[in-house]
């Protein structure tokens, strides 16, 4: 690692070179620019990313202790935000994420609107969204680092050798809010040449992992909606490939695949893939298949197709659309099979989405999985679709009414109810969750856990609980007391907002473009010196 006496001296040596004519070039001017912008590129963060999960994912396999997490994200801001407060309460980004939902791409993102999550989005906002997630990230590493220049500044000043020596450690030493993003491709809109050149323009905007599903691109719904449609193996590995080629060419070749299926909750296929073999990927894909047994030829009308399943033929359900049904049943085994082979076929994690948030059922698909990958793992969805509250407390009164305990004090369907909230059922139900990354970490090879929408709900439960007090009897109150005072208060660095949007950086590149003239924004009558 390069030290920031180090980038002085190189610095200095660039400036010296010059003579003269580059006299009013300050090296050390130079060396906390260059610090303050380590990454020139949006593929310089993916290779650096890329290299982090990497290395978390063998850790994990390691212990499962060490799982990793994110938030999901819409803005630049939010992003920036999330990091700026994990290092604020832990001290460290290590193992915390970023998540980039197609959901939030499409519900707030659209030039059209909100749209649903169906890829109906332009995909060119996809990379735009990574490239303002990061811009944002670069852009508190360079606030960062220039309040450790003015101490720096301030320690010579005071002629404090000690605090100079402390802060010139905490530049070398310093952590950047730069860390992976999990992003989200969807389908891949489009065939597989649509898929690698919207990866590629995604790995360029720092991209390092990439999340794929396996449903069919102009049907795509929501992984929590009905009317799910999924590709035969074949063509889903294609797009893995293409995603892989793209990490290739592009030279980052730690580069992470995410392969999600949506075979849990997808009751269709568009199409019926061709097998060479008995027991190749289509006739295993085609073994699932729904449909009326035919033993006569009469049975058949015009345009009617059978497949053979084993010994038996079979004329596939089809629906009014064409599309053909699956058999009631068969989604667990479909999961398994879709997980073993894009796993044996390129993919470097897994993403199984389910109906609800039940450990013991993630577990009872991973198990299988691993007994023929033994090391896979899974990234999960821990959804603000599911209603984690009623999911829990039935699981644990499921759970009792199994032990034989006396359940007359609840109502089932009724557990969401706030009557309940105080209740043994309700507080044990709430450890449940608050440990279920933990536990999915250990019996369910859970490697990274995720909340897709979080930043959509707090910003909507906090924006109305403004409104209505701002609005109504509390006034100007409403705000004060419940956003600025908890932002002095609790520490937040936005409370100074110029300086967030980069007003102090300004002030600082003025003085090292123009010297003692430099008109600066920052003087005794900027109002954000009342939050000093």
């Amino acid at each position: 690692m390069t030290t920031y006496r180090e980038h002085i001296s190189t610095a200095a040596d660039s400036v010296a070179q010059q003579g003269e004519t580059w006299g009013a070039i300050s090296p050390e001017n130079i060396a906390r620019m260059r610090l303050q912008n380590r990454f020139k590129t949006g593929l310089d963060i993916a290779r650096y990313t890329a290299k982090i999960m990497r290395e978390d994912m063998a850790a994990y396999d390691k212990d499962t202790a060490n799982y990793t997490q994110s938030l999901g994200c819409w803005h630049g801001f939010i992003g920036q935000q999330k990091m700026i407060s994990i290092k604020k309460h832990f001290g460290t980004t290590k193992r915390r994420y970023l998540y980039l939902s197609g959901w939030m791409v499409a519900a707030m993102r659209s030039d059209f609107g909100p749209l649903p999550d169906q890829s109906m989005h332009e995909k060119t906002s996809v990379p735009a969204l990574i490239e303002e997630l990061y811009t944002f990230l670069k852009q508190a590493d360079a606030r960062e680092l220039n309040h450790l220049f003015k101490e720096l500044d301030a320690a010579r000043e005071a002629g404090d050798n000690v605090k100079e020596q402390s802060v010139l450690n905490q530049i070398d030493e310093f952590e950047t809010h730069v860390v992976p993003i999990v992003a989200d491709i969807d389908a891949g809109f489009g065939n597989e040449e649509a898929t690698y050149l919207l990866a590629k323009k995604m790995i360029e905007a720092g991209a390092c992992c990439i999340q794929i599903e396996n449903q069919v691109s102009d049907a795509k719904q929501c992984g929590h909606q009905d009317g799910k449609v999924t590709v035969p193996h074949e063509d889903f590995l294609a797009k893995i490939n293409a995603v892989r080629y793209a990490f290739m060419e592009l030279g980052v070749e730690d580069g992470v695949i995410v392969a999600r299926t949506d075979s849990l909750g997808a009751g269709l296929t568009q199409k019926i893939p061709v097998s060479r073999e008995t027991g190749d990927l289509a006739d295993q894909y085609n073994s699932f298949i729904d449909g009326e047994e035919i033993t006569d030829i009469s049975q058949l009308k015009s345009g009617d197709m059978v497949i053979r399943q084993g010994e038996t033929l079979l004329k596939p359900t089809r629906l009014p659309n064409g599309l053909v049904r699956f058999k009631p049943g068969t989604g667990e085994d479909r999961v398994v099979l879709d997980c073993i082979t894009s796993l044996q076929q390129g993919a470097d994690l897994l993403w199984i989405e389910t109906e609800k948030p039940h450990v013991a059922q993630i577990a009872g698909m991973v198990n299988r999985i691993r007994e023929v990958v033994p090391n896979a793992k899974l990234v999960y969805n821990n959804s603000p679709s599911f209603n984690w509250t009623l999911n829990f407390r039935q699981q644990v009164f499921d759970a009792w009414t199994e032990e034989g305990r006396d359940m007359s004090g609840y109502e089932r369907d009724l557990l969401m109810s706030a009557q309940y909230d105080n209740s043994e059922l309700s507080l044990i139900a709430d450890e449940k969750i608050r440990v279920f990354q933990k536990e999915a970490a250990e019996q369910a090879g859970i490697f990274h856990h995720l909340i897709t929408l979080p930043t959509y709900h707090t910003a909507a439960l906090s924006t109305d609980n403004l409104a209505k007090e701002y609005f109504g009897e509390q006034g100007m109150l409403a705000y004060v007391q419940e956003v600025q005072r908890r932002e002095i208060r609790e520490g937040l660095a936005c409370v100074k907002h110029q300086d967030m949007s980069g007003s102090n950086i300004g002030d600082d590149h003025k003085e090292y473009f123009s010297g003692a003239q430099a008109l600066k924004a920052g003087g005794k009558d900027n109002t954000m010196n009342q939050f000093s």
